[in-house]
């Protein structure tokens, strides 16, 4: 009994000292610690609320097409403004555009229809430059911290007189290290997330092409 409380005592001692020396060695890196820890929340966060709102556009439109044709074929265009009004998605909002304006010219309704997708495939790529931006930042912030630990390092060099000790350079080579770790590794879960995000939401305006197509393909049906 005795013996495993050392053990585990061991166990949590050593456990604790792999955090400090992991704390130590993060913040052996410096300034630069701090933008690359920005970045990697705003990457974060921006993935995160574009897959739910790409997930909320991203759902099945056969149904809700084939009830809005069965409406307008029966001439119920209150109907099917009142359908597009309960689907909170881009290509509702598209069709409900274009459902106002049966009556008009057919070009007249495919520009309708065309300017509020466009206004629907902003919203999807919203903040995705941004994510963009991180993925090819993040790695130059950390190669610039190994530029800057390197420097640091040769100027112990420099400023020592006798034999240069391993230990005296520690402190410039960790701030290389550290920050080129860092900024790879941020800009890589970037570059990965913005990929991401960009098939997703092509998937999404695929389908609001080919739901437009459908629908001026429907008023164009003899009755």
């Amino acid at each position: 009994m005795l013996a495993q409380i050392v053990t585990g005592s061991e166990t949590a001692t050593t456990a604790a000292e792999q955090s400090i020396s992991m704390w130590s060695l993060v913040m052996a890196g410096g300034p630069l610690m701090i933008p690359l820890a920005i970045c990697s929340v705003i990457a974060i966060y921006i993935f995160v609320e574009r897959v739910l709102t790409v997930n909320k556009a991203n759902v099945n439109s056969d149904v809700f097409m084939g009830r809005i044709k069965e409406l307008v074929q029966k001439g119920d265009i209150n109907g099917a403004k009142m359908v597009c009004a309960q689907h909170d998605t881009p290509i509702a909002r598209m069709i409900e555009k274009g459902v106002s304006r049966i009556g008009s010219p057919l070009k007249t309704i495919e520009a309708s229809i065309e300017n509020v997708g466009k206004i629907e495939v902003f919203r999807l790529e919203k903040n995705l430059s941004v994510m963009a931006t991180i993925a090819g930042a993040a790695p130059m912030i950390g190669f610039l911290g190994t530029v800057i630990g390197m420097v640091r390092a040769f100027i112990a060099i420099a400023q020592e007189e006798g034999s240069v000790s391993p230990k005296l350079l520690a402190d410039g080579i960790y701030t290389a290290m550290v920050t080129t770790v860092a900024g790879l590794v941020v800009g890589i879960i970037a570059y990965l997330g913005y990929n991401y995000l960009v098939t997703r939401v092509s998937k999404v305006i695929h389908k609001m092409e080919y739901s437009s197509i459908e629908f001026i393909d429907l008023l164009q049906e003899p009755r």
